[in-house]
């Protein structure tokens, strides 16, 4: 730091403090000890500003001081001289310029370090907000110029990331593969060979074209994985983009998280993600959790005294506060430590781990029966039962030329390998991959967000879904409908109708006890309330309504200590000092029957207190009619005590506001609509088998009320023992009581996370795959525990969306319901995958393997087997895997976490067309030359272009398991359609024009006729084998009872 900025950074720092102890002096009437204590700051002021001044005189002589002043003020130590401020900057008590005075670096290093000594020398944390050009009760101006240069001298809040993986990088990766690499040695063989043995221009040919085709099948998959990459990039960007609540200007407002600047002001609750590091401004009872950045699962103290530090990466676990951002991005420890760390994108899901090991099983298969082709091709060869091209013996013993022999060889090897490409289905993880990103595409568009690859296909299988009430099932639009005052039912004229100091007390006790804020602009228009809904709602009843003005308030009273709301509690309370006549008021807030049962006496609207012995039970009846109107009633109590905090067992550790012996001061009821279509995506989960169970913190009787109101009680029926419990009594159960009932249980009242976290458990060990919302803190073990954790966008902390895997970002249970579509649509788009893949693979090994043994070569070439296994695995993948989900889909039953991934559906399918394609093309390979009176090499072009058309015909069948009208919706996927097109005009190019290359020949009109008549029979065959019924026991269950029975 410059002498200049030194100087004027102290002078800014001392004007602050002067500034600030002296409006707090003067403050109320002058007495005689305030009066001795000015005199006395003033004579001390004095001395130090003299001793300044004489370092000054002293520098000026000698410049060397300066350098030992400076290098010693640097240290941890205290400071023996303050610098005097520049005659321009004493004149004024804020610096002129926007840019802050102060040395980032040291401020940075204070922090990450939890200097207190270093920072007291900075003036504290005034000193620093000073410095930094902020007001603590406004924020930073906001101004588009002081952003800027704060970004500029600051940085921005992002940490440098990992470089992306690039399209080489797939490429590379693509070339890993064992079978691609044999494939290269043999096209590399194959061309030398070529070349000495037909010359230049017409060896390279085989060689080449297997050369081609290995590289369009590296370049294809390659590109779908670059694709995938950037796809989840893109969503890891999304999904990282937090709001923040911070003050510019005096207006509370949400930020993004990358556009928080040094010198910010920001509010913290509990759940939030602390944004960048910072410095307590103020607040109660503040707790951390550093274990993100230290590994301690302890929760650390915040305050303004002891540890004012907080850390950018930690998360708010109790209390609430303000802080002032230090630094950011980069300076950070948490964007330090994020920059070293690269995103895993190789993430495997239950389904592809299933489909790893089925690869690896039709993988050994596709290797025993190359490895069968290779010896009897070999054993052909050295025989000499093979003729070339003239009728020839290719292989004579000693007489043939070994140039020959190795070229016959690696053109046998060559074809073996071939068949180990066709046979291996690579194209199964391709699928997955290709339907979880389209669909994870998608569903960000129908508001719900994955944050863990698994979800999607493990959402497909939910049998149960536990939801929350508000926000989700409702449209979380709180309004303040009614108000009770003691027994007294106010409709309106509220403030008119109270006494004033019944007034005074619910302006207390809304305007004090509240994490929600008001904002008044300057131009006299509506106020702009923050914070939850049902802050808001009351903030803005007790702002309109009763007169309240919160600036008023907090000048008037001043906060000691704070118990803050928490789903467990239900409830929030504060101790305040009233700074006029210093007397104490407790007051809590929270569910109404809790704050009840913590009061003796209640208010009435003149101001008369009453015993609550006789009238409890007919405040308790107002309660349960608010309740049954579906109306969240929220209760005040209230109480002034004689000294500002009470302590258990006298330990200052242990702070508790008074719980009993209460006031009741009256409810407001809120009401919160239900959404339009909870209903009907109720009903939809019902129909698809998964049972729907709501879990709130209301009483029973609200939770009755919307319960019904979205279906999942039966309107106008008796509603059954033991489907509407609240959570004490869920707890409180037996285990075996606990099991017994859970299934029947629709609703669960007054309900903890803890009681949500027994339910999930409970319905786990009973076989069933659930799906659990939650928005709280408290509900990260739930979201955890589950088998999809879905968090709410809007109302969830940061931590509930980190415990969870799928955010729905517009707290909507239909999004749930949306995305229990799409889980299912991926399901089943990777078993209509299969089913085509596996139809191909039998048909193509078979074909080979008979062909090899009898015929003594292989009727589809390397090049021409690469081809197919391009539109079996690539192009049929993403045909199949971007099929949008239907209606069908939600009217089956749940697959639950025991169905057998080839279903016996899929093998009636797939073994009826692969012995269809069998038939038809051996019939070819054995008759063809008489059938259709043609030469050897018109009728090999035949059979490959019949096999690959049977592929084409067959991907529309894949398109339904089950469904016989294979063609409905099929306008609405465009993909599909291209893709298919694309296929049949390659096909064609092949064939036709790419003759020495596809080792084809040209075929006649009639030919190509016969080609596709003989491969559209696969739809009637598909039609016809649809309407075979087939039982529900696996197939492969009865082949292992058979072996049982045989051993």
């Amino acid at each position: 730091m410059s002498r200049s900025h030194l100087s004027k950074y102290v002078c800014d720092s001392l004007f602050f403090d002067i500034t600030t102890i002296l409006t707090k002096a003067t403050a109320g009437t002058p007495t005689s000890a305030k009066k001795r204590w000015r005199f006395a700051y003033a004579a001390i002021y004095s001395i130090r500003a003299m001793l300044s001044l004489s370092k000054e005189i002293a520098i000026k002589n000698n410049p060397h001081i300066y350098r030992i002043l400076n290098s010693h003020s640097s240290s941890s130590s205290a400071p023996d001289y303050i610098e005097p401020c520049p005659p321009h900057v004493r004149k004024e008590t804020k610096p002129k310029s926007n840019i802050p005075q102060l040395d980032t670096g040291r401020l940075t290093e204070i922090v990450k370090k939890k200097n207190l000594a270093a920072l007291h020398e900075l003036g504290g944390v005034e000193g620093v907000a000073a410095a930094l050009n902020t007001v603590p009760a406004n924020g930073i101006s906001g101004k588009d110029d002081d952003i800027a240069k704060r970004h500029e001298l600051f940085g921005s809040n992002t940490y440098t990331r990992q470089p992306a993986k690039g399209f080489l990088y797939f490429v590379q990766e693509a070339f890993k593969d064992p079978t691609i690499i044999i494939l290269l040695v043999c096209a590399a063989l194959s061309l030398g060979f070529g070349i000495k043995e037909h010359g230049g221009q017409e060896g390279w040919y085989e060689g080449g074209s297997i050369f081609f085709a290995v590289f369009l099948v590296v370049v294809v998959s390659a590109l779908s994985n670059f694709r995938q990459e950037r796809q989840f990039d893109k969503l890891s960007k999304i999904s990282n983009n937090i709001k923040v609540d911070a003050i510019r200007d005096r207006r509370p407002q949400q930020i993004s998280i990358f556009n928080i600047v040094v010198g910010d002001v920001v509010f913290l609750k509990i759940g939030d993600q602390i944004p960048a590091d910072g410095l307590f401004l103020d607040g109660h009872s503040l707790q951390v959790d550093e274990s993100s950045m230290t590994g301690e699962s302890d929760h650390v103290a915040i305050d303004s005294k002891e540890n004012p530090f907080l850390f950018s990466g930690s998360k708010v676990v109790d209390g609430y506060a303000r802080m002032l951002i230090t630094s950011v991005g980069m300076n950070t420890a948490w964007g330090e430590m994020m920059s070293s760390i690269s995103r895993d994108t190789n993430e495997r899901t239950p389904l592809q781990a299933r489909l790893d090991k089925l690869t690896s099983s039709i993988g050994k298969v596709g290797l025993a029966v190359a490895f069968l082709v290779l010896v009897v091709l070999l054993i052909r060869y050295f025989t000499g039962n093979t003729e070339d091209e003239n009728g020839k013996k290719e292989y004579n013993g000693s007489k043939t030329d070994t140039d020959d022999i190795f070229n016959a060889v690696v053109q046998i090897v060559a074809a073996a390998v071939t068949i180990v490409v066709v046979a291996i289905p690579e194209g199964l993880p391709l699928a997955v991959t290709l339907t979880l990103a389209y669909s994870m595409k998608r569903m960000m568009a129908d508001q719900a967000m994955v944050r863990k690859l698994s979800a999607c296909e493990t959402m497909g299988s939910a049998t149960v879904i536990c939801t929350d009430k508000t926000g989700t099932l409702t449209l979380n639009q709180m309004r303040v409908t009614k108000f009770w005052l003691g027994q007294e039912n106010i409709a309106e004229k509220f403030s008119q109708v109270m006494a004033p100091n019944v007034l005074e007390l619910f302006h207390q006790a809304v305007g004090l006890n509240t994490t929600g804020s008001v904002y008044k602009p300057s131009s006299g228009s509506e106020p702009e309330i923050s914070g939850s809904p049902t802050e808001k709602a009351i903030l803005l009843w007790a702002v309109s309504d009763l007169g309240m003005d919160m600036e008023e308030l907090k000048e008037t009273y001043k906060v000691l200590h704070v118990e803050t709301f928490n789903s467990e509690k239900k409830r929030s309370g504060a101790a305040i000092k009233k700074e006029g006549d210093n007397t104490i008021h407790v007051h809590w807030k929270g569910a109404a029957e809790m704050i009840l049962a913590m009061c003796s006496t209640y208010l009435e609207s003149s101001g008369k207190v009453k015993p609550l012995d006789d009238d409890r039970s007919k405040i308790e009846k107002i309660i349960q009619g608010m309740a049954a109107s579906s109306l969240r009633c929220i209760a005040f109590a209230h109480m002034q005590i004689s000294k500002e905090i009470d302590y258990d067992n006298g330990e200052k550790t242990s702070q508790s506001i008074r719980e009993d012996g209460l006031t009741f001061l009256g409810i407001v009821g809120l009401k919160d609509p239900c959404r339009s279509g909870a209903k009907k995506a109720v009903e939809a989960c019902k129909l698809a088998g998964v049972d729907v169970k709501m879990i709130t913190g209301d009483n029973v009787f609200t939770a009755k009320a919307i319960a019904t109101e979205c279906g999942i009680l039966e309107l106008g029926n008796q509603v059954n023992s033991g489907e509407v419990v609240e959570g004490l009594e869920f707890r409180n159960y037996t285990p075996e009581e606990r099991m017994q009932k859970v299934e029947i249980i629709r609703v669960m009242a007054r309900s903890s996370p803890f009681d949500k976290l027994l339910m999930v458990q409970c319905l786990k060990q009973k076989g069933h795959v659930v799906a659990v919302t939650g928005d709280g803190t408290n509900d990260a073990p739930a979201l955890k525990e589950a088998d999809i954790g879905l968090s709410m966008g809007i109302q969830g902390t940061e931590v509930a969306k980190e415990s969870s895997d799928i955010v729905i970002l517009d707290d909507n249970f239909t999004s749930v319901a949306t995305v229990l579509r799409w889980g299912r649509c991926v399901y089943n788009n990777i078993q209509k995958f299969i089913q085509f893949q596996l139809t191909v693979n039998v048909a193509a090994l078979v074909i080979n393997f008979i062909a090899a043994v009898s015929a003594g070569k292989v009727p589809l070439t390397a090049v021409q087997l690469l081809w197919v296994n391009l539109i079996m695995d690539t192009l049929g993948a993403l045909a199949l895997a971007t099929e949008q989900p239907t209606n069908e889909l939600m009217k089956r039953q749940p697959v639950g976490r025991t169905e057998p991934l080839i279903t016996n559906v899929m093998w009636r399918n797939l073994l009826s067309q692969s012995l269809y394609q069998i038939a038809v093309l051996l019939t070819f390979q054995f008759r063809g030359k008489s059938i259709f009176n043609v030469s050897e090499e018109v009728k090999d072009t035949l059979i490959f272009n019949t096999f690959v058309l049977c592929q084409v015909f067959n991907e529309f069948n894949s398109r339904s398991l089950e469904k016989q009208n294979v063609f409905k919706g099929i306008h609405k996927n465009k993909l599909f359609l291209g893709i298919v097109g694309i296929t049949i005009v390659l096909q064609v190019v092949f064939v036709e024009f790419l003759k020495k290359f596809a080792d084809t020949v040209r075929l006649n009109w009639g030919q190509w006729g016969a080609c596709i008549a003989i491969a559209a029979v696969s739809w009637p065959i598909g039609w016809l084998v649809k309407c075979i019924p087939v039982s529900d026991k696996p197939f492969l269950g009865y082949l292992k009872r058979l072996k049982w029975r045989s051993s």
